[in-house]
């Protein structure tokens, strides 16, 4: 649930035409080998909580708490704490079998009853989870636990240490990939009760949380009793602080870091010496600029739809992008199965007809036309790309758009809480490879991912229905409806597909740049 959301639209200034320094420091920082290390640069994470983050796997966190299972780097379901399952053949009970030599980082075995706790924490209503009602809900009894009327999930029974039974509310296909999020993750009931226990995790992932220093440093040591293939490498370090990751990259400091802009373009140029250390791939990521529906203007899908059609998207993208990213036509990004079935040609750029919806909806004199807020995240000053955007629906229909700029370690935070302006910065990355985690999460009136508040009741009813279609291709046809539908109603302003650009130090091999975010860092190798 991206949250984590790729903003991949970089506007990158920084050249890449000198040489590469290899100035690696064999001291490494925090007295880490710089030689069986990876080094990366991060934002401060906002938790270390799996029930309470909105990041996904690839985070800090995801490689020190685990789950029943994980998505691979070809974005397949496989087992982590369970061995293995079985389905009843209707579907709806689920039976784990978690690894005998499964234990948390303390050496205590993990048991069914620690999933069971972790997942009755999660959707307590005390704990305020964001995620647990999209992930777990399907979970009998999460319902009734989340609106606080129950003590306990009726659908979870541990029928012994290692074998955990789950019944599920309805058939749904996409269920174990949802268990592969970090809400769905184990924690240790004795090590979040603890005051200040997210500084000292007690996970059972492949690393173990060594040093967390608020802004500055994050270091992960492996866990080298992990109950699959411990890690190949001894730490992964975040650093937090400030930076140039860039320069940082240039003279050997970290062993990745993303691009953009002018910087991929000159990258991408086979004389330049980073060219051979460039990885790109097109990410299952939307991005979009929200739209409060709860109140007008945007509870008029013709004023939605006005605000799409004067939105330039290839002017963005050429201008922020350098030609690399792709105008969204609706929800769904390529790569998606079900993608550009629905046949959707998204809204072309087209003032006039933008102005023709305005006066349709009641707003042919534009001085009855409110003004409206944009919600961005950002320090102080408002974002190139926002600017760009306000100024070209400012001109194009002559309205009028205040920034609001809030701290990105509050924003989203902000926005769950409900306040959203009018406009707001959004977009979603997938969480796991299926239409519903777009359709569903973020379009369907009562999921908690609908930010915007959008509500449509035919949609919610053919987004049910789909919930519990066995056949796959009736399943895609549903959905591909449903888009149409979506981009017909336009909850949102539908901007880009990104290109995800990373460059990666020749000596770190078995890393995949992935559509989506995904744990791997226990499976790259250093030389």
């Amino acid at each position: 649930m991206n949250r984590r959301l790729f903003f991949l639209l970089l506007g990158g200034a920084l050249l890449l035409g000198c040489q590469l320094l290899t100035l690696g420091q064999p001291g490494g920082v925090a007295g880490v080998n710089r030689d069986d290390a990876i080094f990366l640069v991060d934002g401060q994470p906002e938790t270390m909580d799996p029930a309470r983050t909105h990041g996904g796997p690839d985070s800090p966190l995801g490689h020190v708490f685990s789950g029943l299972v994980t998505l691979d780097t070809a974005l397949q379901v496989q087992p982590e704490l369970a061995a293995g399952w079985t389905v009843s053949e209707d579907g709806l009970v689920y039976t784990f079998y978690l690894r005998q030599n499964a234990v948390f980082h303390d050496g205590r075995a993990l048991t069914a009853q620690d999933v069971i706790y972790s997942w009755e924490r999660a959707t307590d209503p005390d704990l305020g989870s964001d995620t647990a009602q999209t992930y777990l809900g399907d979970i009998a009894g999460v319902a009734d636990k989340l609106a606080g009327q129950a003590a306990q999930i009726s659908g979870l029974r541990a029928i012994d240490d290692h074998t955990l039974e789950v019944t599920l509310t309805a058939p749904v296909v996409y269920f174990l990939a949802k268990l592969a999020y970090p809400v769905a993750y184990v924690v240790d009931q004795a090590n979040v009760t603890q005051a200040d226990w997210q500084h000292h995790p007690n996970g059972s992932g492949p690393f173990k949380l060594s040093r967390w220093d608020d802004d500055s440093l994050i270091v992960l040591e492996r866990f080298d009793n992990y109950y699959l293939e411990p890690a190949r490498v001894s730490h992964v370090v975040y650093q937090l602080g400030p930076g140039l990751p860039l320069s940082m990259y240039e003279t050997g400091e970290i062993d990745l870091v993303g691009i953009g802009g002018t910087t991929l373009e000159q990258t991408q140029d086979p004389n330049n010496p980073f060219s051979q250390e460039l990885r790109t791939a097109v990410t299952l990521c939307t991005s979009t600029i929200g739209l409060n529906t709860r109140m007008p203007p945007f509870d008029d899908a013709r004023v939605r739809q006005a605000f799409n059609y004067a939105l330039d998207k290839d002017l963005l993208i050429e201008t922020f992008a350098n030609g690399n990213a792709l105008p969204a036509l609706g929800p769904l990004p390529p790569g998606m199965p079900g993608y550009g079935l629905s046949g959707v040609t998204g809204y072309p750029f087209d003032p006039a007809r933008a102005r023709q919806l305005l006066a349709d909806a009641g707003y042919a004199n534009m001085d009855d036309f409110p003004t409206l807020t944009y919600y961005t995240s950002g320090y102080g000053d408002v974002g190139g790309y926002d600017t760009a955007v306000i100024t070209l629906w400012q001109e194009n229909l002559g309205v009028t758009i205040q920034p609001v700029v809030i701290d990105p370690f509050t924003y989203y935070a902000e926005l769950y809480g409900g306040n959203v302006g009018n406009i707001f910065d959004s977009g979603w990355c997938a969480d796991y490879p299926d239409p519903q985690n777009f359709l569903d999460v973020l379009y369907h009136s009562q999921s908690l991912q609908n930010l915007g508040g959008f509500s449509n009741a035919a949609i919610d009813a053919l987004l049910e229905a789909a919930r519990v279609e066995p056949d796959v291709d009736g399943r895609l046809r549903l959905y591909a409806d449903i888009e149409r539908m979506l981009v017909d109603e336009a909850p949102v302003v539908f901007t880009t597909h990104g290109l995800a650009a990373v460059l990666v130090k020749p000596n770190v091999h078995n890393y995949i740049l992935t559509p989506m975010g995904v744990r791997q860092w226990e499976l790259v190798t250093k030389d």
